[in-house]
């Protein structure tokens, strides 16, 4: 039962009270900073080249099937989609730059944004091959999230997903959000249905989750081949 589920109105239930509530902060254009990688907001001329070419490893486009557009012909098509798509203030998009050699391996951004009522979501996620075998892509969830919650004030942390998308599912699981259902024939992308499946971290669930992380994250979490001790999920 959701705290201050007992409350009542003329004998109707209401949802629990929230004295002072003030609006949340929008996202400033500036980095986050982790042991491993930081998160930019993106650069077409800064982080153009290093994008495309991480992306390109991907040599048959497979990791763009849930996404609503790419994989991109040439670097000349993919800059103008980023310079299109990638530059405004919602979606807020996000390069996550490795940080040994500050290359930029991956983007992700906020979206759907609003101060309003605390509530912001996370979402064109796309990390290249150079991200997949690294604590890079946790790091750098965990920095937006802390972002999102203890710099912004935010009440709820939205992931949604092709509810086909297995991998996203599996992360937005890993990371500890909770599934919340399917919304059927949300959106058509690509020519075809989708079918969004919803998650989330709510405020009052981040302290845990926080710590989780932060241990998890930890050098000495990692053998010296990269093969962690501890695992997220035994942490959160």
């Amino acid at each position: 039962m959701a705290k201050g589920s007992g409350d009542s109105e003329f004998g109707l239930p209401i949802g629990f009270a929230l004295p002072g509530w003030q609006s949340a902060l929008r996202p400033p254009h500036t980095p986050m900073f982790g042991r491993l990688c930081r998160v930019e907001p993106i650069d077409v001329h800064l982080h153009g080249d290093d994008l495309f070419q991480a992306f390109a490893e991907d040599g048959d486009g497979r990791s763009w099937t849930y996404l609503p557009y790419g994989p991109f012909q040439d670097i000349e098509v993919f800059q103008r989609w980023m310079t299109e798509t990638c530059l405004g203030a919602d979606p807020l998009f996000h390069v996550i730059v490795d940080a040994s050699n500050g290359r930029a391996v991956g983007v992700a951004s906020y979206l759907r944004i609003s101060p309003e009522i605390g509530v912001i979501e996370v979402g064109h996620i796309h990390f290249s091959q150079r991200m997949r075998k690294s604590p890079m892509g946790t790091e750098a969830m965990y920095l937006m999230m802390r972002r999102a919650f203890d710099e912004l004030g935010y009440r709820r942390y939205e992931w949604k997903c092709d509810a086909l998308n297995g991998p996203s599912r599996s992360a937005a699981e890993r990371l500890g959000m909770t599934y919340e259902g399917v919304f059927r024939q949300a959106t058509i992308y690509k020519g075809r249905n989708r079918d969004t499946a919803w998650y989330s971290v709510l405020d009052r669930e981040w302290p845990r989750l926080k710590t989780g992380f932060e241990t998890w994250l930890q050098a000495d979490n990692f053998a010296d081949d990269g093969t962690q001790v501890r695992a997220l999920g035994n942490l959160i």
